[in-house]
């Protein structure tokens, strides 16, 4: 699979994803995973940063309103749409740019930071992403981003579950079976069962890859590693997000920190 599909399947996804997930239905990410990244973030304010994989704008407005200066990119013309409309009505001094991972449209060195929330595990040639962000960080910058945790959300995993329906391990398989672009399909599990079932699944492509060549790639594009974050929901989330429980098992989602030199061009 190539960068032109996978924009076809995003595009396909944006009007419903941007809608559902607006209204909360995306609770991974509004009662753990974007706190948490947000939480790891190392302070942006008055630093210029791109937001890749923005999707509609949501999380890139999250790190706007710590202060910094915000550029965000999709390779999907409709989020891109919804993202130019949120800064219309409430501005940020976001800057959002219709665009491809693989091929950054912006000069060397243009930014403090790059932060990538779940989306580069949906880049066909993630090398490739990687290696652009390292050319568009300026020396001593960082990109920080969220991914399925390679190790834990591998092609095959099953949550367990005792007699109350409470999570209480996790079955994962296929974890060496690298992919590129299989795709998954599903809704956000909190949509109403009667409105998710007139709804077509989203369609997302996936490029697993091990924890393994994700170091691997990142030491290649020149990156030094300096910080990794597992989310996991307390007691009081878990109560009140049933949903992100199975965190407390074992994570989801794998967050890194990677810095490129300061005296590297």
């Amino acid at each position: 699979m190539d960068t032109k599909d996978v924009a076809r399947h995003w595009e396909s996804n944006a009007e419903a994803w941007t809608v559902y997930s607006r209204a909360g239905h995306d609770r991974y990410r509004d009662a753990l995973n974007t706190p948490a990244f947000l939480a790891m973030l190392p302070p942006v304010a008055g630093l210029d940063g791109l937001d890749l994989g923005c999707g509609e704008g949501t999380n890139t407005r999250a790190v706007a309103r710590l202060g910094a200066r915000m550029t965000g990119l999709d390779i999907a013309p409709t989020f891109i749409g919804y993202a130019r409309e949120a800064e219309r009505a409430d501005p940020l001094g976001i800057d959002y740019v219709l665009g491809d991972g693989e091929s950054l449209p912006f000069a060397a060195q243009s930014f403090d930071f790059v932060t990538a929330f779940m989306s580069l595990m949906d880049m066909a040639d993630q090398q490739k992403v990687l290696c652009g962000v390292a050319q568009v960080l300026k020396p001593g910058g960082f990109l920080q981003f969220s991914i399925l945790h390679p190790c834990f959300v591998p092609p095959t995993r099953r949550n367990i579950r005792n007699h109350e329906g409470e999570p209480v391990a996790v079955e994962v398989a296929d974890y060496f079976e690298e992919t590129d672009g299989t795709i998954e399909r599903w809704l956000f599990s909190s949509i109403p069962r009667e409105e998710r079932e007139k709804l077509e699944p989203f369609s997302v492509p996936r490029f697993h890859r091990t924890l393994t060549s994700w170091v691997s790639m990142i030491v290649n594009a020149g990156l030094v590693i300096e910080a990794f974050g597992e989310p996991r929901a307390s007691e009081e989330v878990a109560r009140a997000e049933p949903i992100v429980a199975d965190t407390r098992v074992a994570p989801i989602f794998l967050h890194v920190r990677a810095r490129k030199g300061a005296n590297r061009p």
